[in-house]
């Protein structure tokens, strides 16, 4: 096999295994990202309250 066959090759694999994806539409991707930022808010709210709370309780418990 020549040398830069195998290059060849491989982009042409590429570019038949990337012609199979379904890309999600603009639309869906701002929903996704949205979904994910808002997930991503209430964890750090919910996380940062659980802390709070439990360092509170731990340095009563402790004193």
């Amino acid at each position: 096999m020549n040398i830069l066959a195998k290059p060849v090759n491989f982009l042409n694999e590429v570019r038949s295994e990337l012609s199979k994806v379904a890309w999600s539409t603009r639309k869906e991707l701002l929903a996704s990202t949205v979904l994910v930022i808002t997930v991503t808010v209430i964890m750090t709210v919910f996380i940062g309250i659980v802390d709070l709370v439990l360092s509170r309780f731990l340095s009563v418990v402790f004193k």
